[in-house]
């Protein structure tokens, strides 16, 4: 048996590829729509892909369920469970609750898990050429190294009333019903890792075990002890601000992500006639450089989405889809980078790219305004915003600051006042560019604090005291 983990750096997320060698046949469990690396993986291994499946409607990112048996042929696998609200719009085949799915020697067993979405589902695994009991377990966004799938999505993203609540209940059951009922030394492969959205304390180690998690996950004693309300008040309390972007991802993989086919390459676009796009607001420019570099002179009305490891989740903060029309172009060194680019932002629905320059000259440009730590206090500010999660913010702030996270922000305009200058912060600067930047292009004076909420602590500790 193939057992290949997949992992993008840019949304934490583990999507895997499970095949059985004897047979050349693979499955794909929770796979993102730039489908290159499971084909390249499958070609490389002798293996044709034959079934794509996943744990549940993700929130966090766009499936390439679709995209792949598109690309494939593979058949279609998709939770049954969760009752008639969480019952995805598009063809497949449902599982329910011990439904196997067999690849030669390997057998995939559904067992639902619900608690983080009604409809969740985990996967057991067999490799039957070596033993007649599963040896793993792929746990999508049920149990992760060291944390729990959050119960609140669905509050947060999909429009629900205190179903957290009941999330909770049903975490704490699956638990113990499900989980805890498993041998041991069954190895736990789950669909996130550090720095994902999806929970509040995620390990960045790729795998467990049944009973390592047991043993040693916050959640354990609550278990062993049958404590369902304790559990339920550690589970909620200070999970992370959501980004609003996932009540469209959720919306979109129920009914059925669309099917991109094959991507042409992006071509380097004409100087002039981007700057006449530009001007005519035909065109979004993305300004991939650095916050410092962007300090230096941007493009005027340009969104902020550095290269780097959060393309994705930051395109996912500013560029909006379903409302913003304009194809983008995007600032790369070369094609290579711009498919790259691109890459990313398709696992959150961001298709429509129409191509990339390789500089800013010859556009029109501006110096985004920056004020410094001590200037701060005699700033008239129509508001100071903290773009940090609320669990920053809780841990220390500026006084008088407004937290509205940076994932949140161009969805809850209305907490923003209508005029004067806002001055906005983070943490060190990178996620504050980003925000700032948006709020720019929806016609906001925005005044960046210069290193932000780190720059102005230091300035604060450093002054004497009276």
């Amino acid at each position: 048996m193939l057992l290949e983990r997949i992992y993008d750096e840019d949304l934490a997320q583990a999507s895997y590829l499970i095949g059985c060698q004897a047979k050349g046949e693979a499955i794909v469990v929770d796979g993102r729509r730039d489908i290159a690396v499971y084909r390249d993986l499958a070609a490389k291994n002798g293996m044709k892909i034959v079934a794509v499946t996943e744990t549940h409607i993700h929130a966090d990112y766009l499936s390439g369920t679709r995209e792949l048996a598109a690309a494939t042929g593979a058949k279609i696998y998709v939770s049954g469970e969760g009752g008639p609200d969480w019952q995805y719009g598009f063809d497949g085949e449902r599982l329910h609750d011990g439904d196997t799915i067999t690849l030669g020697n390997i057998t995939i067993k559904a067992v639902h898990t619900p608690g983080h979405t009604p409809e969740h589902l985990s996967f057991l695994v067999t490799d039957g050429a070596f033993s007649d009991e599963p040896g793993y377990l792929l746990s999508g966004d049920f149990v992760f190294s060291g944390d729990l799938g959050r119960p609140d999505l669905l509050d947060e993203a999909a429009g629900g009333i205190d179903t957290r609540f009941e999330g909770a209940k049903q975490l704490f059951a699956s638990l113990r019903d499900k989980f805890l009922a498993l041998p041991d030394y069954v190895q736990v492969h789950p669909g996130h890792g550090a720095g994902s959205a999806c929970g509040k304390a995620l390990g960045a180690i790729p795998s467990s075990t049944v009973g390592y998690e047991r043993l040693y996950a916050w959640w354990g004693p609550y278990l062993a002890t049958n404590d369902e309300q304790g559990f339920i008040n550690e589970l909620l309390d200070g999970q992370p601000d959501a980004h609003a972007y996932f009540a469209r991802m959720k919306r979109e993989n129920r009914e059925g992500p669309a099917v991109m086919g094959e991507r042409a390459p992006l071509q380097e676009l004409d100087t002039d006639a981007v700057a006449k796009g530009l001007a005519g607001d035909t065109l979004t420019f993305i300004d991939t450089r650095s916050s410092g570099e962007v300090h230096q002179g941007t493009v005027v009305r340009s969104l902020n989405v550095p290269a780097g490891k959060s393309v994705a989740s930051y395109g996912a903060w500013v560029v909006n889809p379903e409302t913003d029309t304009n194809p983008l172009v995007l600032l790369a060194k070369d094609q290579e980078q711009a498919q790259d680019l691109w890459d990313h932002l398709v696992r959150v629905g961001i298709d429509n790219v129409a191509g990339y320059l390789t500089g800013i000259k010859g556009l029109p440009t501006f110096t985004p305004s920056l004020i410094q730590p001590e200037e701060l206090e005699g700033f008239e500010a129509a508001m100071v915003l903290d773009v940090r999660n609320k669990t920053e913010h809780k841990a220390g702030h500026i006084p008088g600051s407004h937290q509205l996270s940076g994932g949140r922000v161009m969805w809850h305009l209305d907490e923003l006042p209508a005029g004067g200058t806002i001055v906005s912060y983070c943490q060190s600067g990178v996620r504050n560019s980003v925000a700032a930047s948006a709020l720019r292009r929806a016609g906001y004076d925005v005044v960046e604090l210069d290193g932000s909420y780190a720059a102005w602590n230091a300035w604060r500790n450093s002054v004497p005291a009276a």
